[in-house]
């Protein structure tokens, strides 16, 4: 296929050198030429630019891979050629594409991107779905490429697996920031805590998160849970106080 990549982004530089193994990239835009020369010299893509007026018209496939609310404003000022148009948004409904194409569809790959580091696709779990059966069947092919784990998902359940991915991911990054921040203060490293989170990670493999959930608020510990409020101040007092009062409320029910 020959494919326009619509973004220079953590997503779009990881979906372009993907799909670069088997398909020709014919063009990569970005509102920065610089970045959209760089992904293009790394696909083996002659054309770069950062002008939406000169996106090419005659490509099979024109993946959009922007910040979400730019994409509605790609959209309408880039006329339909009857080509296949996708996003790959987690939370951005169809409906973006399917009021100005005949022919499009959501490519989702829930994964967290970075330019720097090369992800394996074929463990990464795809969501599609396309304007109509025929198209989404096309969406899928181009999916199971990359992926073996390809599934249909509308809007609204897209919606929900965003929100869980920002649970799971998003946020469990943010709180090994604030823990980072308190190895800082007695000098020790991050790294000492990757062995407790690798276990963590690797047991649910056979158990549900309810069933691998340990610590103090699990097991109602209340002195330990007031020493560490004791020693905490600002966000992470009140991170740390709503989440042992959640965890109390999810494994404690009256």
């Amino acid at each position: 296929m020959r494919i326009v990549i619509i973004g220079a982004g953590n997503v779009a530089v990881n979906l372009a050198k993907a799909l670069a193994k088997e398909n020709e990239i014919a063009q990569i835009f970005s509102r920065t030429l610089a970045n959209a020369s760089a992904l293009a010299s790394a696909v083996g893509c002659k054309l770069a630019t950062a002008d939406l007026g000169e996106i090419i018209p005659d490509a099979d496939l024109y993946i959009i891979s922007v910040k979400d609310d730019a994409i509605a404003s790609i959209v309408e000022q880039v006329p339909d050629n009857g080509a296949l148009w996708v996003h790959t948004s987690g939370s951005v409904p169809i409906d973006v594409l399917r009021n100005h194409r005949k022919r499009c569809g959501v490519l989702y790959p829930m994964q967290s991107f970075s330019k720097q580091i090369e992800v394996d696709f074929s463990v990464v779990p795809f969501f599609v779905e396309g304007c109509e059966p025929s198209v989404a069947d096309e969406i899928s092919a181009l999916a199971r490429s990359l992926s073996h784990s390809v599934y249909p998902a509308d809007s609204d359940t897209r919606r929900r697996l965003h929100i869980a991915a920002v649970f799971s991911c998003n946020f469990a990054n943010h709180l090994w920031a604030l823990a980072d921040d308190v190895l800082a203060e007695a000098n020790l490293p991050f790294s000492v805590m990757l062995p407790l989170i690798r276990t963590t990670v690797d047991k649910l493999n056979l158990l549900s998160p309810s069933e691998s959930q340990t610590g103090p608020a699990v097991r109602l510990d209340h002195a330990v849970i007031s020493k560490h409020l004791s020693m905490l101040t600002g966000d992470k007092h009140t991170i740390y106080d709503t989440l042992t009062e959640s965890i109390i409320k999810k494994h404690h029910k009256q």
